[in-house]
């Protein structure tokens, strides 16, 4: 897949929520335990010779290494509206020697032709869109998503327990639909079947949760 995207769309959040915060993103991750949830994931997608994988909303290209590392017969992109964050990422695959393409664009207006890929990826990067946004980025990744393509996703959301952290996301407008089956019927709604849970995490008392879920074709 090649693409030529240019501009800038602000209707999201950065990594780290300000832009100037951006440097820490990596060792904050990692105090997080990131590299776990990413690793359940890419377990999950099980990606395979050949495969084209896309992962939305990319950040600094941790997740899309880790795949093209463990799969270099992958061909593996990534995409984040952020011009900052993908350029660390380009640094970081250099430095690694892992041809991933990084490209500019949005979750809701993928620049991909329908059916050219075999697994969307989406790592915590849902609740950085606005409520009225989700259910559109979710339609592009099943349209770019070829007949039976699937989609990995993990983010905060899914059944909690309790605790001032989960209190707290629960106020969070962008979060706030995330919980129970709030992503499970997102998914659903987009026209993904076989949405099912592949894993949960913890972050800092925060339930994370990650989905599968199987494009029927557009």
């Amino acid at each position: 897949m090649t693409v030529d995207v240019t501009g800038r769309d602000r209707d999201y959040l950065p990594p780290m929520g300000k832009d100037w915060l951006l440097p820490l993103y990596d060792p904050f991750t990692r105090v997080l335990g990131i590299g776990r949830v990413h690793a359940r994931l890419a377990d999950s997608a099980a990606v395979r010779p050949g495969h084209r994988v896309l992962e939305i909303g990319c950040g600094t290209g941790n997740l899309a290494l880790l795949v093209k590392g463990r799969e270099p017969g992958a061909d593996v992109v990534g995409l984040d509206p952020d011009f900052a964050a993908l350029a660390r990422a380009r640094r970081k695959s250099r430095r690694r020697r892992l041809a991933v393409q990084w490209d500019v664009g949005t979750a809701a207006d993928l620049p991909y032709p329908d059916g050219s890929v075999d697994r969307v990826l989406s790592s915590l990067m849902l609740h950085h869109l606005p409520e009225e946004t989700k259910p559109r980025a979710l339609a592009e990744a099943r349209r770019v998503l070829q007949h039976g393509g699937e989609l990995h996703l993990v983010d905060m959301g899914g059944h909690p327990s309790h605790g001032r952290m989960l209190r707290r996301a629960h106020e969070d407008p962008r979060l706030r639909g995330q919980f129970d089956d709030g992503i499970a019927d997102l998914l659903r709604q987009a026209g993904f079947t076989e949405v099912a849970e592949t894993a949960r995490h913890s972050l800092f008392g925060t339930p994370v949760t990650a989905y599968r879920a199987v494009s029927s074709g557009a």
